[in-house]
């Protein structure tokens, strides 16, 4: 079937989503409910265990997958994943939506219930309802729809919920890659409902690299310092040439890649966080910290980089300025640890689900689908690296800048409009 779907059928997919409307919201609301924070991983089971009621209910047959032994997997807040399969009437390719089901801390600022699921003037509010329990959703209805429309579609239509997106996704979509759920002779096209707005096609994301550098001191009293050597000290000459030499040159490098916003187009380094000295007291301590120089400071890089750049570069662009404070600096040392690092991906714009969700878009919305790339990398990642799955594309409903921001929210139309453009990608695909 070619990628416009006729009006009858068109027509009839989206009466069923919008006869849908109130399911939608309750479904999405009913998510928020579920407070799946990440960090420690609250709820995971719980959240695996109402998609999986639902969708069983609906032909599915649905997996639940612990990912024993990953990082952050423990009995207290073991890592639940859902996988749902639903076959048709033949043989032919499957399309599989994959939704993380974590959210991030509350964090200040709110003037609504952070898990209260609030609709209000067709907002739906709360921790996770942008990034990404909405795209959940819409994917749900989306699919729920197709199926009513399109009982003798051919092919199969997976929907999965995954642990610990927002710190790596190594207890949910790595592992279920590892275990071959996304090995391209089973799944053939992923759309992640991300929020990158319901006319925008996410190809891909740029690379991060996170370090932790750590400058070594000598502890002495804090009354004689020359008798010791400050790490704090060290580290503010390391990070003096940040600003001096990595920042200016960081600034000058740009992309081909379509990444939003326009700022990163350019490498980016964020410092993520600096400790140095004693440790922060326990909570409820009411005396002073101790008279000591600084034996130790610790700061954790997090570098962004482009397609065009090699990781083994943007790592010596980091030694090398440490070197270099090493030679010319007395008493300086340093440490230098790996964390997390991820290169960049992109599917080719002419990709088979790229072209089925631009057509889509374009007869949903009336304008032509931008192609974007993400500043931050996200599940696709391991999609694309371990399961060896190169057509992933993102593409969801909600705005972008409202992840992670007190009195989150997704707007109920934008939900019910992506929800239409992936039945009519199933249409296209599944037909």
């Amino acid at each position: 079937m070619s990628a416009n779907p006729s009006s009858r059928l068109l027509a009839e997919i989206n009466a069923q989503i919008a006869g849908r409307r109130a399911d939608l919201i309750a479904l999405t609301q009913d998510l928020i409910r579920i407070p799946t924070l990440n960090p420690p991983g609250r709820c995971y089971r719980e959240i695996c265990d109402y998609l999986a009621d639902r969708l069983s209910a609906q032909g599915f047959v649905v997996a639940l997958v612990r990912a024993e032994g990953a990082p952050g997997d423990s009995e207290a807040h073991p890592r639940w994943n859902m996988v749902a399969r639903r076959a048709g009437s033949g043989p032919g390719e499957c399309v599989h939506f994959n939704s993380h089901h974590d959210v991030v801390e509350v964090g200040h600022g709110w003037t609504r219930d952070p898990f209260g699921g609030e609709l209000h003037e067709g907002r739906i509010y709360g921790r996770g309802a942008c990034d990404m329990k909405g795209g959940l959703a819409a994917s749900i209805i989306a699919a729920e729809s197709f199926i009513a429309a399109c009982p003798d579609y051919r092919g199969a239509i997976e929907i999965s919920a995954t642990a610990d997106e927002e710190s790596g996704g190594y207890g949910g979509v790595a592992y279920l890659a590892e275990q071959g759920w996304f090995d391209p002779d089973r799944v053939q096209h992923v759309i992640i409902p991300e929020p990158l707005h319901k006319d925008r096609i996410c190809l891909g994301h740029r690379g991060v690299w996170w370090a932790e550098v750590e400058t070594k001191g000598r502890i002495a009293h804090g009354s004689m310092p020359f008798l010791g050597d400050s790490a704090i000290r060290h580290m503010g000459a390391v990070l003096e040439e940040i600003e001096r030499k990595l920042y200016p040159l960081l600034a000058q490098k740009r992309t081909a890649m379509p990444v939003v916003p326009e700022g990163a187009r350019a490498s980016t380094l964020n410092i993520n966080s600096i400790h140095g000295g004693e440790p922060e007291p326990e909570p409820g301590y009411t005396g002073l910290p101790a008279p000591c120089v600084a034996d130790r400071c610790r700061i954790i890089l997090d570098r962004r980089f482009l397609i065009e750049e090699d990781l083994t570069e943007v790592k010596a662009e980091v030694t090398g300025l440490l070197d270099g404070l090493r030679a010319s600096r007395p008493g300086f040392d340093y440490a230098i640890r790996d964390l997390f690092e991820v290169k960049p991906t992109q599917t080719a714009p002419d990709a088979p689900i790229v072209r089925s969700t631009a057509a889509a878009i374009e007869r949903v919305l009336g304008r032509v689908a931008e192609h974007v790339v993400s500043p931050g990398t996200y599940d696709q990642k391991h999609i694309d690296r371990i399961g060896r799955m190169k057509n992933c594309i993102a593409y969801g409903p909600g705005l972008l800048h409202l992840a992670h921001q007190p009195d989150e929210w997704v707007g109920v139309q934008d939900m019910e409009d992506s929800a239409l453009v992936m039945a009519l990608v199933l249409a296209d695909l599944l037909r």
